[in-house]
């Protein structure tokens, strides 16, 4: 989605900055950016099954140190 604001004759800058954010806000762009800037995709099954796997091998390592004292 695209907006084009053009500045008015006889305009001031400021006047024109405010009503170019003004534009932004109610149009929803600025809220959407927002929301997608931390929407990571989810992981497919391939990269949940070796997560696992390697969540399943550091606790075994872990319970190893601890049952010889090393931990």
């Amino acid at each position: 989605m695209t907006i084009v604001i053009k500045r008015r004759p006889n305009e001031s800058v400021t006047a024109f900055v405010n009503r170019a954010n003004q534009v932004i806000r109610k149009s929803g762009i600025l809220l959407e950016a927002r929301k997608r800037k931390f929407n990571y995709p989810q992981p497919n099954k391939r990269a949940k099954k070796l997560s696992a796997i390697h969540k399943i091998k550091v606790l075994q390592e872990v319970e190893r140190k601890k049952k010889w004292g090393l931990n």
